[in-house]
């Protein structure tokens, strides 16, 4: 059967063309993206390798500083994710066999901030959708996240017995079931959007699975695993290590963005403008995180410290040096707010706030 999904196909470093009318009297951008909407068949989803990379010396250029708007995101944030913990814990009910259900669950239901799925209900309210039509898409991201921790943490890649302050699945439960709890959500993942969406039309939910599949696939998440894996021990440029990052930490926080817009009727233009948006603060979550990495105690993280160091991994801190880490953060918050200038302020209020939350994050 032939269909077709709007994926992008694009040169995977950050807004290199500043075609969009919201960035037409902007500065020069701090690195490179070149965004070109294409039709692709969504069983053969394609994106181009990285080509160019931004310039370190673009970190130092100034950007405008939007003011945030009047937004209680505390409030917000405890809101949505006891709405998110409700439904992911009805998602996954105890059932036989036991054992693989209470290992999907003790990962899925083990707290963290439900950065994806909140983010995923954000974007739809932001064009016009409701909170009811974004939990199934939304509740999916984190499944496939819980997923790519739970693999993550494992002996045979990151090696870590700490997650969210709790032992790691495969301490707990062992490796073979951790290995087959992680299958099991990642499929559970589209299956419950199929399942659960409802009022959204067919051609909608065939662009949402194809944006997930291709966010973790070998274009995604798995493709900055195995380059990260790879490039252990050895001298890698910003290039390298930006590659490393838009796959395996932005592209699912895009993902949920543009999934999020995509259920909630968006157009073409607003999925391109919410699509640039996370690929910053993507980039901006694993900035923070390799500077928390180096600066913050296991006790303070919920998670083993020092371990890129230990493993001599290559990071933004190691690469820029810490102070000009935190400056290159402080300009890819500046750069995500810029893409929700045509929206209506009022909406993009949590979006807003989100970078900021994300920059200032302690653990």
């Amino acid at each position: 059967m032939a269909f077709s999904s709007t994926i992008p196909s694009c040169d995977t470093s950050l807004l290199l063309k500043r075609s969009n009318k919201v960035l037409s009297n902007l500065p020069k951008p701090i690195f490179n993206l070149k965004y070109v909407p294409a039709k692709v068949h969504a069983s053969h989803v394609v994106s181009n390798p990285l080509s160019k990379s931004f310039q370190y010396q673009e970190v130092n250029n100034k950007t405008e500083t939007i003011p945030l708007p009047v937004f209680d995101f505390d409030d917000y944030m405890i809101r949505k994710g006891k709405q998110v913990n409700k439904a992911l814990d009805e998602s996954v009910p105890m059932q036989h066999p036991e054992k693989i259900h209470e290992s999907m669950r003790y990962s899925l239901l083990a707290g963290g901030k439900r950065v994806r799925p909140i983010l995923c209900v954000a974007a739809c309210e932001l064009v016009g959708g409701t909170e009811e039509l974004a939990m199934p898409t939304a509740c999916a991201m984190e499944m496939i996240h819980t997923m790519s921790l739970i693999h993550d943490d494992l002996p045979c890649m990151d090696n870590d017995d700490l997650r969210r302050g709790k032992p790691t699945n495969h301490k707990v439960f062992g490796e073979e079931t951790a290995v087959l709890a992680g299958d099991a959500l990642l499929s559970l993942a589209f299956e419950h959007v199929a399942a659960k969406t409802m009022n959204v039309s067919p051609e909608r939910l065939v662009q949402v699975l194809a944006e997930m599949g291709n966010s973790v696939g070998s274009q995604g998440l798995v493709a900055g695993q195995i380059v990260d894996i790879d490039s252990e021990g050895k001298k890698i440029s910003l290039t390298d290590l930006e590659y490393i990052h838009i796959h395996k930490t932005a592209r699912l926080l895009e993902a949920s963005v543009v999934c999020g817009a995509i259920v909630g009727g968006a157009d073409s233009e607003s999925i391109e403008n919410v699509r640039k948006y996370a690929r910053y603060i993507g980039l901006l979550f694993q900035v923070v995180d390799d500077i928390l990495d180096v600066t913050k105690s296991s006790e303070e993280l919920g998670k083993t410290a020092g371990k890129d160091l230990a493993t001599d991994k290559a990071t933004y801190p190691k690469l820029m040096g810490i102070d000009e880490a935190k400056k290159f953060a402080e300009k890819l918050v500046d750069q995500a707010n810029q893409q929700l200038a045509s929206f209506d302020p009022a909406k993009a209020a949590p979006l807003y706030h989100f970078a900021r939350y994300i920059a200032s994050r302690q653990n």
